[in-house]
């Protein structure tokens, strides 16, 4: 008898009008020119997400798909099954059926790992079919839990003692516990951790996506150990607890080499110790990851590729202002060019680039290092930011005399960076002659893929704070909700909104005559800049980020 003819992963999906025939054809002309599997081509023109596809592949071997985001996992089946185990084979058991013991699986045909699981619970196994990504984060979620069960505080004050004594800096304890605050912020993708002492206790909490979150209040006789481990890891002085400090460690997590970055204060309660965590990979991304609109983008580059002028990126502190430059650098970055930059701190080191960390206790600070690079043939010279008048005043001449700069300065929107360099006692001629392009930044938080809901917001709202929903015909916003994959906050991740000021001749004349700032924002709309607000509104009616979340970070 002649076996029936499996049926194709294409057929599948339109039979379940998940995709089109056309679109079928369209990922198998991309899979040939690939050379990828068909699931991966489908995932990667975003025709089909990874939790569709394994649904429905699942359902083609007999199994179940299990959305683990969304899944309530049972600690103690997790605990089952070693870390290491778990990490090679993708997979996670996640609790029982009678005596049956469930596990989420990316691969359910391996049979290794199966029989693995068998011998080392002694159970039955019930394979569950889920996407690799959210397996590998809920490892995650259950190796911090066992970090935890591990490692807990008690245990650490017990060893340190009740008198508030400071614990050695090599206490073993202690060292785990530095070491576990550092996992949970590379895993929570955490930029700082602020570890801050209270009357009574010592609160810790982690900045995730712009918001700090409180994640623990420990003992207070923890303190003194964790700020001496700390101290010792970014080679700072243990001794001195009077001034601020700053230093630097980097520290090997999981394989994977993570740069932080300590700062210490005094306070009256004990030293506030802020540890920023860099991630190197925010200065590989590009310019069109960061979030720039298509006609803002056009406007930003055409000022960059220019051979000289100044580029200023403005925005508060944490604005993303830096990783905007770096971004820039990377595109400009050649062989042929030159380039220089002088910044405090240094944060991510970038290949075929000179780069000098400001020391003000040698002498060497912004204005300094500028006489000099000038002196070694620049092309392109980037200042970390333009914190006084001399260095300002360098950065404008170095413009004129053939050099493309880029800086940051500290201002609310572009057009106030023109009356801020006045403010500072520069030449309005040589600001209109000297100056470019202004671009201005904040960033949003992006709504969580998986948990954001659709909503018909208040007209009455959307008219008092200025909305305007443009050409789109179906007047829907998206809103936050929460879920497992983003912590139950409703968001994950975060993107910038952009609004960019070309120095165009008009703009030149009214900064010569030193107009106001509310005249040159004037003009700058006339001549087609969107501020931030309306970027934020474009985010918003696209579904990137929710329209209060745009009003939370922009005026």
């Amino acid at each position: 008898m002649q076996k029936p003819k499996k049926e194709k992963l294409g057929q599948i999906l339109i039979r379940n009008r998940i995709i089109t025939e056309d679109q079928l054809e369209e990922a198998l002309a991309k899979q040939r020119e690939s050379g990828d599997s068909l699931g991966r081509v489908l995932i990667d023109l975003k025709m089909v997400s990874e939790g569709a596809l394994t649904s429905i592949l699942a359902r083609q071997i007999g199994l179940k798909y299990i959305d683990l985001a969304n899944y309530d996992i049972d600690i103690s089946a997790s605990s089952l099954v070693d870390a290491e185990v778990a990490r090679r084979y993708t997979l996670l058991p996640i609790g029982f059926e009678g005596d049956r013991l469930l596990i989420a699986m990316a691969d359910p045909t391996n049979v290794f790992a199966l029989d693995d699981v068998r011998i080392m619970t002694g159970m039955e196994i019930e394979p569950l079919v889920a996407t690799k990504e959210d397996i590998v984060a809920a490892i995650s979620r259950f190796c911090r839990a066992e970090a935890d069960s591990e490692l807990s505080v008690e245990d650490i004050s017990e060893e340190i003692g009740d008198d508030g004594r400071e614990a050695d800096a090599d206490d073993a304890p202690i060292v785990k516990y530095v070491n576990l605050l550092i996992t949970e912020a590379v895993a929570d993708r955490a930029s700082d951790v602020h570890i801050e002492p209270m009357d009574k206790d010592v609160r810790v909490r982690f900045r995730i996506d712009g918001v700090l979150h409180e994640i623990r209040r420990n003992p207070r006789q923890l303190h003194p150990g964790v700020v001496a481990r700390i101290k010792v890891m970014a080679d700072m002085n243990i001794a001195e607890k009077r001034v601020p400090q700053d230093g630097r460690a980097s520290v090997e997590m999981r394989g994977k080499s993570v740069d932080i970055r300590v700062a210490s204060l005094p306070t009256i309660h004990g030293e506030k110790m802020v540890l920023r965590i860099l991630d190197k990979s925010a200065s590989l991304m590009s310019l069109e990851e960061l979030g720039f609109r298509e006609q803002t983008m056009e406007a930003y580059s055409r000022s960059f590729r220019k051979p000289y002028g100044t580029i200023m990126v403005t925005g508060p502190t944490g604005s993303g202002k830096t990783t905007t430059l770096y971004a820039t650098l990377n595109v400009l970055n050649s062989i042929k060019h030159n380039i220089i930059t002088v910044e405090d701190p240094v944060e991510y080191r970038l290949p075929l680039i000179n780069q000098v960390q400001v020391h003000y206790k040698a002498g060497l600070t912004f204005a300094s290092a500028l006489r000099s690079i000038l002196r070694c043939d620049p092309d392109i010279v980037m200042i970390g930011e333009i914190r006084d008048p001399e260095s300002a005043q360098i950065a404008i001449e170095s413009a004129l005399t053939g050099h493309l700069v880029l800086s940051t300065l500290h201002t609310n929107d572009a057009p106030s960076a023109l009356t801020r360099l006045l403010e500072m006692g520069i030449e309005p001629f040589l600001i209109a002659s000297a100056v470019d392009c202004v671009s201005s930044q904040r960033l949003t938080r992006k709504l969580c893929a998986r948990c954001k809901e659709p909503y018909e917001p208040d007209p009455d709202f959307l008219e008092k704070v200025g909305f305007t929903w443009e050409d789109m015909e179906e007047k829907v916003l998206f809103r936050s909700k929460g879920c497992a994959a983003c912590n139950k906050t409703g968001f994950k991740g975060r993107i910038g909104v952009y609004e960019v000021l070309e120095v165009s001749e008009n703009i030149e004349k009214l900064v010569a005559r030193n107009a106001p700032h509310v005249e040159i924002a004037e003009m700058a709309r006339s001549e087609g800049m969107r501020t931030m607000r309306e970027e934020g509104f474009a985010k918003a009616r696209q579904g990137v980020t929710s329209l209060e979340e745009v009003l939370r970070v922009i005026m």
